[in-house]
């Protein structure tokens, strides 16, 4: 691509590279050059403008967007006509946006002519959500560093899973000092988080936590037609051995994953049990702030595995907020008297035990 000053005689079927404004003449950055444009230009007496001119070798910066956005689009996606080349991408459908990373950063770093941007890999989206977008950065590129995008893109980047599981089957285990209204609260936050992918819970069973009876509801809810599985126990899984687990596999269940680089979050449970997803639910699944049960709910909920890699590849981004109530808050607390300590030296107003209250 040819590029810089020349006089408007010579500046048709170029490309202007910045706005013009001298009166009533405006031209705005991108507009082509004709014959009217360039005596129009002269008349104004301007004596050089800046543009670009495509060469034989070159492809125009809506075309090369618009064909690299097609290539890389898969199921769910709608795009854009491209403009000042720029093609954005949509989500057709709700679901759960599924991004080859490496095939992206591989697009990004042929040429610095092209660039790809997309929303975070396993994001829930919604329809008409943009979700990608490609931008040209000079007026064109050459065919060959198109051709390598397009290469690049043999199989979609980008695309839309929808939710496919319907059917939740909830399960709380009890023990003395629970009340009924945090499960009832507990389950209404969960049918919360469940509506955006059109999934409910159909059936729901509250047993003591102990290991058989809760054997006992797993194979309930499973006959009653649940898609998915949710435990929510009245004492967090500690191991692998613990109430949930082996309720799980004592039904013929398999454990795939136990604990996740997600804070809230550590203790969530991955199963599978007759086909079916099972998940032991974090403390913090109780509250309605995000937290790593909600990383995962969403893509099992739209048919995606979970595999272990995926939760051990977790831990950066991983920290999230803190919740106030927790009753073991990651920062420790200082004693009283370590806490005095770290004050001193006193304020001429204050006496030591006033501070320690």
């Amino acid at each position: 691509m040819k590029f810089g000053p020349v006089a408007p005689k010579e500046a048709v079927g170029a490309t202007v590279v910045h706005s013009i404004r001298l009166g009533s003449l405006i031209l705005k950055k991108g507009t082509l050059i004709g014959p009217v444009e360039a005596l129009t230009l002269e008349a104004a007496g301007i004596k050089d403008v800046v543009v670009a001119r495509l060469e034989l070798e070159d492809i125009s910066e809506d075309v090369a967007a618009a064909e690299i956005a097609a290539a890389i689009a898969g199921d769910g996606v709608h795009i854009d006509r491209a403009f000042t080349g720029r093609a954005n991408l949509f989500a057709e459908l709700a679901g759960v946006l599924v991004v080859n990373k490496d095939a992206v950063d591989g697009v990004n770093r042929l040429d610095e002519a092209i660039t790809l941007a997309t929303l975070s890999a396993y994001k829930p989206v919604v329809p008409g959500e943009m979700i990608a977008t490609i931008k040209i950065i000079p007026f064109a590129v050459a065919k060959s560093v198109r051709d390598l995008a397009l290469a690049a893109a043999k199989q979609p980047l980008v695309s839309v899973a929808p939710y496919r599981i319907r059917k939740v089957g909830v399960i709380s285990t009890t023990l003395p000092g629970l009340a009924a209204k945090v499960i009832d609260k507990t389950l209404k936050l969960t049918n919360e988080r469940l509506a955006p992918a059109g999934a409910t819970t159909v059936i729901e069973r509250r047993v003591p936590h102990e290991h058989a009876a809760l054997a006992r509801a797993f194979e309930e809810v499973l006959i009653g037609g649940a898609e998915m599985v949710i435990v929510f126990g009245a004492s967090a899984i500690a191991d692998r051995r613990d109430v949930i687990p082996a309720a799980l596999e004592a039904i013929g269940g398999r454990i795939e994953h136990f604990g996740m680089p997600v804070d809230p979050g550590n203790l969530l449970l991955i199963g599978e049990a007759r086909g079916y997803p099972v998940l032991g639910a974090p403390g913090c699944a109780r509250s309605p702030k995000q937290n790593g049960f909600d990383r995962v709910l969403m893509r099992l909920l739209a048919g995606l595995p979970v595999p272990r890699e995926d939760i051990t590849g977790m831990g950066v981004g991983g920290l999230l907020m803190e919740i106030v109530a927790r009753p073991q808050p990651r920062e420790e607390r200082l004693h009283p008297v370590h806490e005095l300590a770290r004050r001193q030296p006193f304020e001429p107003h204050e006496r030591p035990e006033q501070i320690l209250s």
